[in-house]
């Protein structure tokens, strides 16, 4: 993409984390809400082709920050037709899906065992490489940015770049809260889940893909146990946004006058001690914003009394191993709040 020449970015060993960041040429402030969400589709697309993993990100007003596991590329199968054809289609219209296939046909007709392997090649050298994610974001956006404002040249001040971060609880933790903490330190929102172009307020929101990918941090963690770690919003959720507020306060002096003035934006020392109260569950006036199933399949909701009452009316409606009837709800600081029908997932979103 043009820009200064830089060093080739330090590989890590097998499976390996990469914090990446990439800024606008001259810096310019080009994100407006259709290209942050054009870049965040994009940048879905191309994971899901590419096979990585991206586990947060933020796109601010002129550059984007990426936390991205890369796999160990030397363990990944070797690519067959059924899979690069599946992978194709998250990335490409179905006229070049199409293409591919009877390429691959074709190929197959011939008993040509070496036209199709090289076919095969051609896609899978790109395949699990940061390096590539990287350079066909940037480039495939900035094809769709220059048709859209009739420009040509260059978007991106250099080549993107790159931190290999240990693959351990609190160094993924510190730089994925270090990226979605970006926009409260930048004085755009007061609380992380307000600004929709970043991980931790789509998963807040119910997306997957930015649950799972948050998930990822879990799986280098003593503290969540099982193998569907990288599904268990439930348990990444609190833990996360514990560390958010832990790591977005922001220091404050007190000035000659007995003035207590925050040195940067974040949050208070009284914000902090609130999260950690509520145990890192979102407040009720925060989720209420969110779709809510609780709202619509929950059967009963109110206070515990009232569930219980209503349980009791109708106590021939339900099996004789159920002994009460108020479900507490879940992920939320629901301030008391019960619902007659447990809810055992996609509670929130």
């Amino acid at each position: 993409m043009g820009g200064t020449m830089r060093n080739a970015r330090i590989r890590g060993e097998g499976l390996s984390y990469y914090h990446c960041l990439s800024r606008v040429v001259d810096r310019r402030f080009i994100f407006g809400d259709e290209e942050r969400e054009f870049l965040v589709i994009l940048m879905r697309k191309l994971e899901a082709f590419l096979g990585l993993r991206v586990v947060t990100y933020v796109v601010m007003s002129n550059h984007f920050h990426l936390l991205v596991e890369e796999p160990d590329r030397e363990q990944l199968p070797p690519l067959d037709r059924d899979t690069l054809l599946r992978r194709l289609g998250f990335l490409y219209d179905r006229f070049t899906v199409e293409a591919v296939r009877e390429e691959l046909d074709r190929a197959a007709g011939t008993g040509n065992g070496a036209w199709e392997a090289q076919i095969l090649a051609r896609y899978e050298r790109r395949m699990g490489d940061v390096s590539i994610f990287m350079k066909e974001l940037k480039q495939r956006f900035t094809q769709w940015y220059n048709r859209r404002k009739g420009r040509k040249g260059t978007l991106w001040e250099e080549r993107f770049k790159s931190v290999l971060v240990e693959g351990e609880e609190k160094a993924l933790m510190t730089v994925a809260a270090y990226i979605d903490l970006n926009p409260v330190r930048a004085g755009m929102v007061e609380r992380v889940e307000d600004y929709r172009w970043c991980g931790y307020a789509s998963a807040v929101a119910g997306n997957r893909w930015a649950r799972e990918g948050l998930g990822r941090i879990l799986s280098h963690s003593s503290r969540v146990s099982g193998d569907d770690w990288e599904k268990n919003w439930e348990a990444t959720a609190p833990l996360y946004r514990l560390w958010l507020y832990d790591q977005g306060e922001a220091p404050a002096v007190e000035d000659d006058e007995g003035v207590v003035r925050a040195l940067r934006k974040g949050f208070s020392a009284e914000e902090v001690e609130a999260e950690q109260v509520r145990g890192g569950k979102l407040p009720l006036r925060q989720v209420i914003r969110l779709r809510v199933r609780y709202f619509t399949d929950g059967a009963v909701l109110g206070g515990a009394a009232f569930v219980e009452g209503v349980f009791a009316r109708h106590r021939e409606r339900f099996g004789l191993k159920r002994r009460t009837g108020a479900r507490p709800m879940e992920e939320a600081d629901w301030e008391g709040l019960c619902v007659l029908r447990d809810l055992k997932r996609d509670r929130i979103g």
